[in-house]
């Protein structure tokens, strides 16, 4: 696969080190801003085509495009070879993932915090967690392969398929957990995200990489994304900024409420991984394919979570405010996994692995 001779890095560089510190300083802001000024934050999110955020899929495009000018095409063909890696995300995103998503919803919100809220709210906050469990991420897992030194190659394949996969499986999933036959599934925005997310950053990194191969070959590129990669970090910490100050009057109204619904996705983001990381490493998968692979699984496509719960319930629902409590969550959490999964990269073989064998 694509940089075969570099070896997933020991650890993060000495600035993403401390990048939960620099998340928790713009978790920060992002709140204090977002009550203190408001109306900029209205007219920042007002700034959206097709329910797409405008300046947050800006900041996206910079995260991604580092990891974008790692993709080797010539390498693609031999993903297939390495089937390992795609059977583990497409079992754990489209078997487990969802199912599983909606049995915590059920059990906490209808059980175990049944005298805390009330019942419609219930229903209302477990349609949320359905549909971000629905939806497997589409842009962000590629910051966090970049932070695990994930191969970049196999990363957007497992992306792809999973958008591929998206667009005929999410509807009839959701429709078949919420218990209704009419979902209408915002196509203008699922196909936006991937045009923005995906598309275009992978023909700008394709189209900087063959210069760079020119001029110096694998290691101008490497030199290339040693020079931007800073700029996808700023551009991490400037998205948390925005994505807590569009809800930061919420979250300082309603904290209880927040605080239960991300009980559940705690659950999931942390079970999911575990699952995963776990069967990739039975399974013999090298880790700059283990660990995208297991992220790719926990993460989650809040675009579109968000923009179905508006569409379906209305912007003020309860459906709407658990998918934005997952948007909430999950900074920290993959910060969290990210950092776990540097520190046991010793558990999986070298990229040069033995052959494929049964589980």
């Amino acid at each position: 696969m694509t940089e075969r001779s570099h070896p997933a890095a020991a650890g993060l560089g000495s600035f993403e080190r401390w990048l939960s510190v620099w998340v928790a300083l713009a978790i920060g802001a992002g709140l204090l801003l977002g009550n203190v000024l408001p109306g900029l934050f209205a007219a920042l999110a007002a700034l959206e085509v097709a329910s797409v955020n405008l300046p947050v899929a800006v900041l996206i495009w910079a995260m991604v495009y580092p990891m974008m000018v790692g993709v080797d095409f010539g390498a693609l063909r031999q993903v297939g070879d390495k089937p390992k890696g795609l059977v583990v995300t497409l079992v754990v995103n489209w078997l487990i993932k969802p199912f599983t998503m909606a049995a915590l919803g059920v059990l906490f919100f209808n059980y175990v915090f049944a005298s805390l809220i009330p019942p419609d709210d219930a229903q209302a906050y477990l349609a949320g967690v359905i549909l971000l469990g629905a939806a497997p991420c589409t842009a962000m897992v590629f910051v966090w392969s970049n932070l695990t030194r994930g191969d970049a190659t196999y990363t957007m394949v497992q992306v792809s398929v999973n958008d591929l996969i998206m667009v005929f499986a999410f509807a009839p999933i959701v429709a078949f957990l919420l218990g209704v036959t009419d979902i209408v599934v915002p196509w203008d925005t699922l196909l936006l995200s991937v045009g923005l997310y995906v598309l275009l950053p992978l023909l700008a990194g394709y189209m900087t990489r063959r210069m760079l191969v020119r001029q110096g070959g694998p290691a101008a590129v490497d030199a290339f994304k040693a020079h931007v990669q800073p700029f996808s970090i700023i551009g991490l910490l400037v998205t948390v900024v925005l994505l807590f100050g569009f809800q930061g009057e919420v979250i300082l109204d309603r904290p209880l409420v927040i605080a239960l619904i991300a009980v559940p996705l705690l659950i999931q983001s942390y079970g999911i991984f575990a699952l995963a990381y776990g069967a990739a490493r039975a399974w013999g998968i090298p880790f700059n394919v283990a660990a995208p692979c297991a992220l790719i699984g926990t993460s989650n496509f809040f675009e579109l979570a968000v923009a179905v719960a508006i569409s379906l319930f209305g912007l003020g629902s309860g459906a709407a405010l658990a998918t934005v409590v997952g948007v909430l969550v999950e900074v920290p959490v993959m910060l969290s996994l990210v950092n776990f999964a540097n520190r046991t990269q010793h558990w999986f073989p070298a990229e040069k692995s033995e052959p494929d064998r049964p589980l």
